[in-house]
């Protein structure tokens, strides 16, 4: 699908400030979706994912079996020549996986046409969001975790595209689940299909937007995961479990504790009986010598 097009994208700051909105390059942008090719770049990418290193043995491949395991007539068994035969456990294995590459390779003409087409197609979505300037001095999660609240972008996967490699962006963003951060020139079509929200920063997109002042703005809380039927449904039940599941706690606990009481009831009658009487005799005194 080729179309002709003018895209604009909502801006922001580093710290979630709004801005005006800005104009992507008709370069990229021009409205491109190629279905079949994005469909391509993707089953590539994964299939170069893979390590390829499943492996069978086949019956040539099993340790010992050269010697005939029974004679060919006179025992009214089945011939046999190897007990390494499939038909045998411990034998070869037929037909099974052996180690090959999946390789796939698509031209970069391909593989550029695929980047291209999943940048329009988020375009069209209007899930791309241009950052004029990731300035961060040194690492901090929290930055890129209110930046990522105040784009509407909670919950959903988000990939960030710096103009270059910016370690301290990477830094920040490592520990947040769902959100990759990757250089401009470096990102894939696989990528791109990927998120839900793409956050560019200006400068890969060839602009050079002047800087703005930041709002004073209260910090931003993660949302929490929508509570699916699914989960809801099981946290019911944990609960109608845990009230059915009480009574019989309550009652092994006490059974538990009787033994206990009565041992600590019995303990000072038992002392008292041990314990001498107050007026009792004492000893009788030693004889001296004649």
């Amino acid at each position: 699908m080729s179309e002709t097009m003018n895209f604009d994208a909502a801006a922001y700051t580093a710290l979630g400030t709004p801005r005006d909105r800005v104009a992507l390059p008709s370069s990229t942008f021009d409205g491109t979706v190629n279905m079949p090719v994005m469909h391509q770049a993707v089953k590539a990418y994964l299939a170069n994912q893979r390590q390829g290193n499943h492996q069978t043995k086949t019956r040539g491949f099993v340790v010992g079996g050269n010697q005939k395991p029974w004679k060919q007539k006179g025992t009214g068994r089945a011939r046999a020549g190897s007990t390494r035969s499939p038909v045998f456990v411990g034998g070869g294995t037929v037909f099974g996986p052996l180690t090959h590459h999946h390789d796939q390779k698509l031209t970069k003409q391909v593989r550029a046409l695929a980047r291209k087409s999943a940048f329009n197609a988020r375009a069209r979505e209007q899930a791309l969001i241009v950052i004029d300037r990731f300035a961060y001095d040194k690492p901090k999660t929290s930055m890129i975790a209110e930046l990522v609240s105040r784009v509407d972008a909670s919950g959903k996967k988000v990939l960030i595209l710096t103009d270059g490699a910016k370690p301290s962006v990477y830094l920040s963003a490592r520990n947040l689940q769902g959100v990759e951060v990757r250089p401009y020139s470096d990102v894939t079509a696989y990528d791109i299909l990927w998120s839900d929200v793409v956050l560019v920063e200006a400068p890969a997109l060839g602009h050079e937007l002047a800087p703005v002042a930041e709002k004073a703005m209260d910090k931003v809380k993660a949302k929490k995961a929508p509570v699916t039927a699914a989960r809801a449904e099981k946290a019911a039940k944990a609960v109608a479990k845990a009230k059915k599941d009480a009574p019989k706690k309550a009652a092994a606990a006490a059974k538990k504790a009787a033994p206990k009481a009565a041992a600590k009831k019995a303990a000072p009658k038992a002392a008292a009986k041990k314990a001498p009487a107050k007026g009792a005799a004492k000893a009788a005194p030693k004889k001296k010598g004649k």
